[in-house]
């Protein structure tokens, strides 16, 4: 065989042991199929390649390219082996399980993609747990310190004696963390209700005791706050005003019965259901009689405080009912229009916008009242009386007072037409007096009668100028023509007469003359 066919056949020896060298590390470094084929297809076109390149630098080219492939897999093994450590380090630390992947293979760029993102999660998920610690962390040490709670159980000290970066984040241990802060906070706040209950006792034994205020402020530092040293001086102070109290039977007593009338105002007590809490008229002050007034303001406070804004409705109702009644006494006041400050339109207005506002009220008050007694089952009364109907009964009586004064006042104005058609009106204010002219004869018209001396008993002159008329003294003939009387003289009280009946029929027919001051037929003018 010649020479350059055992090259040959060596060339293709070798070659062939490339492309078996090029396929052992394709399937080591986890090359697909397809882009082995096209790898292959690139080798073959080197091959077939015509020109200067030579076989030599084909076995070079080939080698450039297994260095190059060992590189990326020495740098994918050491990606793989860091990405496993930080996985193993977050999973200890978040008890969760290991990622899953072949440790002994070159990872793909894919694989090596998703633990990168797994990784990430896993960092994620601590930073959010971490954070999630720290903040229940801090809000437990700060009730431990508010209850001063000593940890005793082991979870306990982990959480707030040991470093936070050893504390397992673990959704369990997160979970037992919540529950641990929700126990404490519960019992924060029965402190804090049991602290405020011993504040409001010793408030209301202040008050009714007559404590001084400098004896007050000598335990108004732990007024506030709930912790537990704070609970046992209020509690000790508790102690202490209850001695006080039964060395004050009768003056606890008295106070409560104060608050207790205050409370029946407020709910609008009848007599009768005050008069049904016998012991507030006992006068035998024992311990067991403070008793009884003590469950007494207890259940009546309650009872306001439950249904305070029905209370509160009505009283709103009760006080613009009365300044409604205020608005209409002043309104029928001719007083009024003596005004000066423009309060009249302002009071027709607030008695106008009264007058509105009542109706409505009262259709909320008798829808609340309903959906109560459907509640209550029984009927809500105000001062004993269904409230409907004592609204309906006010507005009745109001109704009727308004007739009365209408009637009234028709009754008065026909009485003084009558006094002005007997005795004539009487000016109604005051005017310059007019001088009268001299006596001259002949001004003076005939009366529409024959003469002044038959007129009746009970005829009168209205005066033309506001002034005063008076009767004649001389004797005047009766009505049956009988022998006349004789009168006395003017005394300046007026005598009954008979047939006043018949009074102010006739006139007196001025000739738009001043009348002189003289004597006519009996008449002085």
């Amino acid at each position: 065989m010649r020479r350059s066919e055992v090259l040959a056949e060596e060339s293709i020896v070798c070659l062939q042991k490339a492309l078996n060298h090029l396929r052992e590390i394709w399937e080591l470094i986890g090359i697909p199929e397809d882009q082995r084929l096209q790898r292959t297809e690139v080798v073959k076109k080197h091959i077939k390649e015509e020109g200067e390149t030579t076989i030599l630098q084909l076995e070079k080219d080939l080698r450039t390219q297994v260095e190059l492939m060992r590189k990326q897999k020495k740098e994918r093994k050491q990606e793989l082996k860091l990405l496993q450590e930080q996985d193993q380090e977050l999973c200890e630390i978040l008890c969760m399980p290991h990622y899953d992947i072949d440790s002994t293979s070159v990872p793909s760029l894919e694989e090596l993609n998703q633990f990168r993102q797994h990784v990430a999660t896993l960092r994620e998920t601590k930073a959010s747990r971490h954070e999630e610690f720290v903040n229940i962390k801090r809000q437990i040490i700060l009730c431990m310190e508010e209850l001063d709670h000593t940890p005793d159980t082991s979870f306990e000290k982990d959480v707030v004696c040991e470093d936070e970066d050893a504390f397992c984040l673990s959704l369990e241990n997160i979970a037992t963390l919540q529950k641990l802060l929700r126990q404490l906070e519960m019992r924060k706040s029965q402190n804090e209700a049991v602290c405020e209950g011993l504040r409001a006792q010793i408030r209301e034994l202040w008050d009714r005791l007559q404590i001084p205020e400098e004896e007050r402020e000598a335990v108004a530092m732990v007024m506030t706050g709930s912790k537990a040293k704070v609970r046992k001086a209020l509690q000790l102070e508790v102690d202490r005003l209850e001695d006080l109290k039964m060395q004050n039977m009768k003056k606890v007593i008295e106070a409560i019965r104060v608050e207790l009338a205050r409370y029946w105002d407020q709910c609008f007590y009848s007599q009768e259901q005050r008069q049904a809490f016998a012991p507030y008229y006992a006068e035998d002050y024992t311990e067991n009689l403070l008793q009884l007034h003590d469950a007494e303001i207890v259940q009546l406070r309650n009872y306001y405080e439950v249904h305070k804004e029905l209370f509160e409705g009505v009283q709103k109702w009760e006080e613009s009912w009365r300044l409604f009644l205020e608005f209409e006494r002043k309104a029928s006041d001719p007083s009024r229009f003596t005004n000066r400050g423009g309060n009249l339109l302002k009071e027709e207005k607030q008695r106008a916008k009264l007058q509105k506002m009542l109706p409505k009220l009262e259709e909320e008050l008798k829808a609340r009242i309903e959906m109560w007694e459907q509640e209550q089952s029984k009927t809500f009364v105000v001062n004993g009386q269904n409230f409907m109907e004592y609204v309906t009964e006010q507005w009745e009586m109001h109704r009727l007072e308004k007739e009365r004064a209408k009637q009234e006042r028709q009754l008065k104005n026909k009485k003084q037409t009558e006094t002005e058609m007997l005795y004539g009106s009487a000016p109604r204010t005051p005017s310059k007096r007019r001088v009268l002219a001299p006596n001259t004869p002949g001004k003076v018209r005939k009366l529409n009668t024959t003469t002044m001396s038959n007129a009746t008993a009970n005829s009168s002159i209205r005066p033309v100028f506001g002034g005063t008329i008076y009767r004649s003294p001389v004797s005047r003939l009766p009505p049956s023509g009988s022998k006349p009387v004789v009168s006395s003289t003017c005394s300046g009280k007026k005598t009954p007469r008979a047939g006043r009946h018949g009074a102010n029929k006739e006139n007196l027919e001025l000739n738009g003359s001043i009348l002189s001051a003289r004597t006519f037929k009996g008449f002085q003018i």
